[in-house]
């Protein structure tokens, strides 16, 4: 009779393999796709918090930014009528209290972090299943939240930025070579070292948790990617649209 092998305990909570995942991802997975429980607690409660350092600085840049009468406008403001332009100032300078600067861009960019992270997980689950993974729907939860730890360096380098420089960002990730696409600009807008990083990660995770070749692995990564690209960007791009329209 053979003896089962006894999985590897999970903390429910372990901040401590935050740097291993980044830097040693291959051995930090193997021991991810061998524990029993998930462990996506500990990475996205560490985004929730580095999410919601940002939006506060950002919130207090903006206010000192309106309060000494300065004002970030958008990229193709010269081309916007008279009209277009009062009734931006004027929508401006109705959402300068504390809910529209801090609370309404919190709830969003929490809200955005893990119900994305729901979806990345489910989509990836899927995509590694039809690819002949033997993964499961928890361990494909575990792997996405710790692969987007990328993403937790990037909010922590943008808050250092936005401190030295006294604004926020403007132009995030590669949206300044956009030339004036909108659509292109919000694609671009999400991809930057840090979502290569986040790529690779997956691919690596995936690869190990769902005993899945890399270059299997890879296909269904990159093609989960970039239909979550195409549809933020589509929403970015129309929302956009719609506030531009609102305002003339």
């Amino acid at each position: 009779m053979t003896e089962s092998t006894p999985s590897t305990p999970t903390k429910r909570l372990d901040f401590a393999r935050i740097f291993p995942v980044l830097f040693q991802p291959q051995r930090t997975f193997t021991e991810i796709a061998a524990e029993s429980t998930a462990s996506w607690l500990t990475p996205m409660l560490a985004l929730s918090v580095s999410a919601a350092l940002a939006v506060f600085v950002g919130g207090y840049l903006k206010a000192r930014a309106a309060m000494m009468g300065e004002m970030q406008l958008p990229p193709d403001w010269q081309y916007w009528t008279p009209d277009m332009q009062n009734n931006f100032m004027q929508a401006q300078q109705a959402t300068q209290s504390p809910v529209f600067v801090y609370i309404i861009p919190l709830v969003f960019s929490l809200v955005g972090l893990w119900f994305g992270w729901l979806i990345l997980s489910g989509l990836l689950h899927l995509g590694s299943t039809l690819l002949g993974g033997r993964g499961t729907m928890r361990g494909a939860l575990s792997v996405a939240g710790w692969a987007g730890l990328p993403f937790l360096v990037r909010d922590l380098l943008r808050i250092i930025f936005m401190l030295l420089a006294g604004h926020v960002i403007v132009s995030p990730g590669l949206s300044g070579f956009a030339n004036g696409t909108l659509f292109l600009a919000k694609i671009l807008a999400q991809v930057d070292i840090f979502f290569v990083w986040n790529v690779i990660l997956l691919v690596i995770g995936f690869s190990l948790a769902d005993g899945l070749p890399k270059n299997k692995a890879t296909v269904g990564v990159l093609a989960v990617v970039l239909i979550l690209l195409l549809a933020l960007a589509g929403a970015g791009a129309a929302t956009s649209s719609l506030g531009t329209s609102l305002a003339s």
